[in-house]
């Protein structure tokens, strides 16, 4: 007998069919994948507007104590010790062999450090961190709470009508604010090159000030698939594609995690020569010649011999053209480069260039 395991709900389950949601199977969770409009116009709309996503699915936690951070940053490249109160830091769990457990947000705030995790990583990544973190560091998994993004250009007037002192962060800073009688935590952040906030709030309140952010001219709701397509026209990793338990940092283009001097971590040894040396195979961004996308899993030749493959690949709403990325032989990784995609019997032409595809929009001054 098979046993069908249901999936999980978040708090905005219900909003979403109200608002005309598709919704999928996501990591465990029904979320939306787009609404009556599409995904094409919720991607534009985020670029041009304002964009409201739930990432609830996301795992949220905390780790507190005197020698908290010190605790982390041995599970990290580094720099979780040099984390100012209300800033944020982008980095990787690592493995004892240079691969990533989980890429992760971590933010210093007045109760400890918090963490953002993948939502398919959650599970092992709370395991990893009980199993990991010493006696006198307290860790916490924040199961009550939502979490939301609001991504693009109009996101900052609309959160400073809310919230004045979330509308004055900078990029990668946070804080805590009310937003109409809910305590959030706010920063300027997000999943798609754009100028964004991500909002950490209960889960009773999740509801109410989603409907509240969504009245604002010029914010509409966004599914995965655009959410999907956003962050790859950004350039930014998916765990899963362009990070997983066998790719290193480095491969991955994330040489600017590092902190200086910093060798006590997992997979150090490996990590630490690749980012001297260089890798031998690095993550690029392809264009792709014609309108036949090149999916995840493409072979990626040159001559007749396959130098990678693609690990992401998607039609791009604001270029109109596909594009993807992939891991490549380092000697076929210049910018300009002329190679060929494998598609099923198809061999589509696809020319190496530097990422991102779009610029980010980050507000850093």
């Amino acid at each position: 007998m098979v046993t069908v395991t249901s999936s999980k709900q978040t708090p905005l389950y219900d909003l979403h069919l109200q608002l005309g949601a598709k919704m999928t199977t996501f990591a465990g969770y029904q979320m939306p994948v787009q609404y009556k409009s599409g995904i094409i116009h919720e991607h534009l709309h985020c670029r041009s507007q304002a964009g409201f996503f739930d990432i609830s699915h996301m795992g949220q936690c905390r780790v507190s104590g005197e020698h908290a951070a010190e605790a982390l940053e041995k599970l990290t490249p580094g720099g979780i010790v040099d984390l100012k109160p209300g800033a944020q830091k982008y980095t990787v769990l690592s493995n004892a062999e240079g691969g990533v457990i989980d890429d992760i947000i971590v933010t210093r705030n007045a109760s400890g450090l918090s963490l953002i995790v993948n939502a398919g990583c959650k599970d092992k990544d709370f395991a990893y961190l009980r199993s990991q973190l010493p006696a006198d560091c307290l860790f916490e998994a924040l199961s009550d709470l939502a979490l939301f993004a609001l991504q693009g250009p109009g996101a900052a007037a609309v959160m400073a009508k809310f919230a004045a002192e979330a509308g004055r962060l900078k990029f990668m800073q946070a804080c805590a604010a009310d937003i109409a009688g809910s305590v959030c935590h706010i920063s300027r952040s997000g999943y798609s090159g754009e100028d964004g906030f991500e909002i950490s709030l209960p889960q009773a309140d999740a509801e109410r000030i989603a409907r509240l952010l969504l009245a604002e001219d010029g914010v509409e709701p966004i599914g995965l698939g655009a959410r999907d397509t956003l962050r790859l026209e950004a350039g930014l990793c998916l765990y899963g594609h362009e990070l997983n338990e066998t790719i290193t940092p480095i491969e991955a283009g994330l040489q600017w995690i590092f902190k200086k001097g910093h060798r006590d971590f997992p997979g150090a040894e490996k990590i630490l020569a690749q980012r001297q040396n260089g890798a031998e195979r690095v993550r690029v961004g392809l264009l792709v010649d014609g309108r036949i996308p090149v999916r995840e899993g493409c072979a990626i030749v040159h001559q007749d011999k396959q130098i990678g493959y693609v690990t992401s690949g998607s039609f791009s709403p604001s270029l109109s053209r596909p594009v993807a990325m992939a891991l490549l032989d380092r000697r076929f990784a210049e910018p300009g480069a002329g190679l060929t995609a494998l598609v099923r019997n198809s061999a589509i032409p696809v020319t190496v260039t530097s990422l991102p595809f779009v610029p980010h929009r980050y507000l850093r001054r």
